[in-house]
């Protein structure tokens, strides 16, 4: 009968058509000091239009502010798509079918993590002891989640329904049986099978999750915007999947299986796999409409011609501490938990020449995950390919950044990264304030503290370095005559670097930064002044 009402609570969901978002919010611009001298007003005339379309850029592409004060590029989504998903009908998405168990109030979780001997599955840059550490950083993460106890296990058959041998296998059920006020059991593997969670909570008593499951829940409670959450409703689609296999199973038990519901000439289990295809597609016709309004904004950004880094790595390596740090960006709040960072968001920061680059806080990566999940959050993970550089950002500190390093490249080449982005991406060991008398071997890779600002000069010159290459743009010296709007023009479509003006011509030597096609619009619209 639960079962019942929960297929026909989905109905409603199904059949209700999608209507328009929210309303747009506003930007405001800095007053800008009154300068002393013509050649100065000229100047600060300038740099006043740079100013303002910089502003404009980022009200437009990063104006809606989550709950942690970061920009997204939603609001501009729902000003352009009249017909895209609105957010009472994204957050049902969201709600309606929440993986049973897992989001029931708090647990008491015991951690079992299965210790592969030998074959494919056995893992060669870590030890046992250090994945269960993050297992239970997982777990932590979570507010009214709380390890109980833990224990490391070794298989040679992690392919068996019950992983273990059957020896092991009883002396993990005697244990776990034997500690008082377990609710759950954290198995500390990529997925477990239907089959296997079935009879491992036969087994057992208590709900069983997997690392998928556990992943997905955490990403659950930091979603805030409509992008996010609907990724995670789509990620969720498997579970759904497996949850319902087991339902079936135990209906089978009591004849139910083949009941037609309703005369409709439907089985209880063609019921719930058509509404959760039907669910699927929704949410995937929603995320379509996302991609190409981000599609949108990135040929913005290009018009605009503001270069975009995007800055990743490992989860909680300090990506958007950095950030702050090289922005100042004061809205930026980093915290110490994994997968604080779900949605992307653009932050503006200058380089020493002046030239304003357009950072991208990305959300991090984590070792066995599934493709179905990071396939889930490909929207989102497509930014990373349309950058003008990569920054990787690496926890020095952390005993297992070696094998951080292979799992974020692993998932970038199953991302199909551009050679020319892999070529030029930046490396950086960060929170060397946490080793002492750090020394590093790799001459390509740039040492920094984000928490200290340490190292950031150093690598806001590499960045620029890189961008000037990536995107062809040129450092030129302009004669301009003070009288014409030429040093104006300079300010809005180029970066200036330095004026030196000559006050008896009434004219000045502008050192800039500008691309090929910017100097040509230089050249049409000043050849006759």
């Amino acid at each position: 009968m639960t079962t019942l009402r929960r297929i026909h609570s989905w109905f409603p969901l199904l059949k209700r058509p999608c209507c328009r978002g929210a309303a747009p919010a506003s930007c405001s611009l800095l007053h800008t000091p009154q300068p002393r001298t013509a050649a100065a007003a000229a100047a600060a005339a300038g740099r006043a239009g740079s100013l303002c379309q910089i502003r404009r850029f980022t009200a437009s592409a990063c104006r809606l502010k989550d709950t942690d004060g970061s920009y997204t590029d939603e609001e501009e989504e729902e000003e352009e798509d009249g017909d895209f998903i609105d957010d009472s009908e994204v957050e049902e998405l969201f709600q309606q079918q929440i993986p049973a168990g897992i989001g029931e109030g708090q647990h008491s979780v015991f951690i079992v993590h299965p210790d592969v001997k030998w074959g494919s599955r056995k893992q060669h840059l870590t030890t046992a002891e250090l994945m269960m550490a993050e297992a239970v950083g997982l777990v932590n993460t979570l507010d009214n989640w709380r390890v109980v106890d833990k224990i490391i296990m070794s298989t040679k058959t992690p392919e068996k329904k019950r992983i273990f041998g059957k020896g092991n296998f009883q002396s993990l059920t005697e244990k776990i049986r034997q500690t008082a006020g377990i609710t759950a059991v954290f198995m500390n593997v990529q997925r477990l099978s239907p089959l296997s969670e079935r009879e491992l909570e036969e087994a057992w008593g208590v709900k069983v999750f997997d690392r998928y499951s556990v992943v997905l829940h955490i990403f659950r409670c930091n979603a805030r915007t409509k992008e996010a959450k609907l990724q995670i409703s789509l990620a969720e689609i498997p579970l759904l999947r497996s949850r319902l296999k087991n339902e079936v199973a135990n209906l089978d038990q009591q004849g139910g299986r083949t009941r037609y519901i309703g005369g409709s000439g439907e089985t209880l289990l063609e019921v719930h796999q058509r509404l959760l295809k039907e669910r699927e597609m929704k949410i995937r016709s929603a995320l379509e409409k996302l991609r190409r309004k981000r599609h949108l904004l990135r040929s913005q950004r290009k018009h605009k011609e503001f270069p975009v880094v995007s800055v990743l790595g490992y989860t909680n390596c300090g990506k958007t501490t950095l950030i702050k740090a090289l922005t100042g960006d004061s809205g930026l709040q980093p915290k110490n938990q994994l997968f604080a960072t779900l949605d992307v968001t653009v932050h503006a920061g200058q380089l020493p020449s002046h030239m304003t680059v357009l950072y991208v806080d990305t959300i991090g990566f984590l070792s066995q995950l599934p493709h179905q999940l990071i396939d889930s959050f490909s929207a989102t993970l497509e930014d990373i390919k349309h950058s003008d550089l990569l920054v990787h950002v690496r926890d020095i500190s952390h005993p297992e950044t070696v094998n951080q390093k292979m799992n974020v490249l692993n998932v970038l080449k199953n991302l199909q990264i551009p050679d020319r982005l892999m070529s030029s991406m930046i490396e950086v060991h960060n929170k060397i304030d946490l080793i002492d008398s750090y020394q590093f071997t790799e001459p390509s890779v740039l040492p920094i503290s984000a928490l200290e600002e340490r190292g950031l000069d150093e690598l806001k010159k590499a960045v620029e370095e890189e961008i000037l290459n990536s995107t062809g743009k040129h450092i030129l010296d302009l004669k301009v005559d003070l009288s014409t709007p030429q040093l104006s023009w300079l300010y809005k479509e180029a970066t200036v670097q330095d004026v030196q003006v000559n006050a008896d011509e009434g004219s000045a030597v502008v050192k800039v930064i500008m691309s090929t096609a910017a100097y040509g619009r230089y050249k049409k619209l000043f050849s006759g002044w």
